[in-house]
């Protein structure tokens, strides 16, 4: 006879309670608790900066264009730029873990942004287009003294994929 699991309730104690019986007999039964979620602009993703305490951010496109926006202290680049739809990829989610979120820093600015560690560096070294003041957008978190930023969107990204390695 197959034995399969119906159901999992909160007793009186923290741990659950499971039941097996034969599966022509399996029913459905809710869980006792609630379905919890969160909104989707809770995910990560920017934050609305409170008035009188916006930062400033121009990012110039791979066009030359040049577009500026007030942000929240403690954003990073990567999430505002996909906030504002501009084409930055940040494949790997913003876990420094791809090279789709170069930007390039204007030398004005870079010596304010914390020295990059070595998994950003190895990241670095498969950008396309790589300089001096190359950076990973997911790495560099808005702060005060990065107020005014200018970063530069380099003409490529490369995405590598498994299918590359074949």
């Amino acid at each position: 006879m197959i034995r399969s699991l119906v159901r999992i309730t909160r007793g009186p104690s923290v741990r659950a309670n499971i039941k097996f019986v034969p599966t022509a007999q399996r029913i459905c039964i809710p869980f006792s608790r609630g379905f919890h979620y969160s909104a989707p602009r809770n995910h990560g993703h920017i934050k609305q900066p409170k008035p009188g305490e916006e930062l400033k951010i121009t990012f110039i496109t791979k066009e030359g264009e040049q577009h500026t926006y007030e942000v929240a202290e403690g954003d990073n680049i990567l999430d505002i730029a996909q906030a504002h739809n501009l084409d930055m990829e940040g494949a790997c989610g913003g876990s420094c873990a791809c090279s789709t979120c170069h930007i390039i820093v204007d030398p004005e600015y870079y010596d304010a942004i914390p020295e990059p560690d070595d998994d950003e560096n190895d990241m670095l070294d498969l950008a396309f287009g790589l300089t001096e003041t190359s950076r990973l957008g997911c790495q560099v978190v808005m702060t005060k003294e990065l107020d005014g930023i200018r970063v530069a969107l380099p003409a490529m990204t490369r995405n590598l994929q498994q299918k590359d390695f074949k």
